[in-house]
């Protein structure tokens, strides 16, 4: 009898709410520009707004990653998803800065625990010959649902303004509820779509994240590896929260361009870096991925370093994409690497890199804002330091041997 395929569900289910995650998460890039109209915004408090969302997804990493890893994907997930799709509708109700500043907190808490928890479950659901790929195409769904995200803001912001765009947006979230609760369980064994051969390819991977391996939690985080697993996606978030948060200013403030051509541009760098994540996951395992990653973040340094002398919007974007597609081919291998220290506790690793790299999420923007406050709007050195960020990335992975953990 052929092994069945329920499992390919699981990856569907990971697909989607990464695009669904990624375009309640980006739609305020486009957003940004008329909230900060309407409630009187300065570059430094849009700033802070666009840093919120970073700060607490940064603090609620680990709780989020442990519940998951305690309590079962299955319950943590659907939660999480109500809970930030609720705080996404209710961005459409603020009336100044405090309260829109704490809408996108508690957005980015109920967000935080997203991707430890479908690590988790992909890691528990697929054989490891599927796992990285899958990783990979998790990824670029993601990056492409944020590439989506600027026309898609765009569209509801012009048919029916900001507060009921983001009212729009949350339903997907409770769509995807709907369909996930009732058919996922965290153990294949337990559902009834699963035969036994289709079990036997996955009990390597039920062993490795399902069953006890005798380390503390806290005792795994403290290896050298969590360190710069943690500051090298630090940098990579630095440079990246650039694309989900000021590049739509960017292109309409130092670019001239209007709102609709800003949102199709702004798309680029995402839609690039999905590329990139699926290239990596699907290249040979006899390339290297350390030097794949260290390739990666000095080719996005130096590509950024030279686009402030770039005039042309059309190659500047060309090479911004280049950029995002080169530090995007470090995704899957940062994600597998989590895996394999985590094994039972896979998502808390996770959620410890993530939460590492994510506090790039409260700097950047509000560093971004500081710097065009006070230098009167100097995008160059905005990008600067973006490089600087991905040169630090790309030398801890000289510290890291993601092969050798295969």
């Amino acid at each position: 009898m052929q092994p069945t395929r329920t499992r390919y569900w699981v990856v569907a289910f990971a697909l989607s709410l990464a695009m669904i995650m990624y375009i309640q998460r980006v739609a305020i890039s486009q957003a940004i520009v008329p909230i900060s109209a309407d409630l009187h915004l300065d570059k430094r408090q849009t700033g802070l707004v666009l840093g919120a969302f970073g700060l607490s997804y940064a603090l609620f990493e680990i709780p989020m990653g442990l519940l998951g890893d305690k309590l079962g994907v299955r319950w943590v997930l659907s939660q999480l998803v109500l809970i930030w799709s609720l705080f996404t509708a209710m961005t459409g109700a603020v009336w100044n800065l405090t309260s829109l500043w704490i809408m996108r907190f508690l957005f980015g808490a109920g967000e935080a625990g997203c991707f430890p928890n479908l690590t988790r479950m992909l890691s528990a659901w697929l054989p490891l010959s599927e796992r990285v790929k899958a990783q990979a195409v998790m990824w670029a769904f993601g990056r492409w649902g944020g590439a989506l995200a600027p026309p898609v803001a765009a569209f509801v912001i012009y048919h029916f303004g900001w507060r009921w765009g983001f009212v729009a947006l949350a339903l997907l979230g409770g769509v995807w509820v709907a369909a996930f609760l009732p058919w996922f369980r965290n153990d294949p064994a337990q559902h009834k779509g699963v035969n036994d051969e289709e079990l036997a390819l996955l009990e390597s991977s039920r062993a490795l994240v399902l069953h006890d391996h005798g380390m503390p939690w806290y005792r795994l985080l403290m290896q050298r590896d969590i360190f710069f697993l943690g500051l090298q996606y630090f940098g990579f978030s630095y440079t990246w929260y650039f694309y989900v948060t000021w590049l739509p200013t960017w292109l309409q403030k130092a670019k001239g361009l209007s709102p609709a051509q800003a949102a199709i541009y702004a798309m680029i760098p995402l839609a690039c870096g999905g590329v990139g994540s699926i290239v990596s996951g699907f290249l040979p395992l006899w390339i290297p991925r350390k030097w794949v990653a260290i390739g990666g973040f000095f080719s996005t340094a130096a590509i950024i370093f030279i686009l402030p002398g770039v005039d042309d919007i059309v190659l500047a974007m060309a090479l911004m994409g280049l950029a995002s597609f080169a530090s995007d081919l470090t995704m899957p291998i940062s994600w597998n690497t989590c895996v394999e220290i985590g094994k039972q506790y896979t998502a808390t690793v996770s959620s410890t890199m993530n939460m590492l790299g994510n506090f790039a999420g409260f700097v950047a923007p509000v560093v971004f804002g500081e710097i065009l406050q006070d230098s009167g709007n100097n995008w160059a050195m905005v990008m600067y330091t973006m490089a600087a960020a991905a040169i630090v990335s790309g030398t801890c992975w000289f510290f890291l041997e993601p092969d050798a953990k295969r």
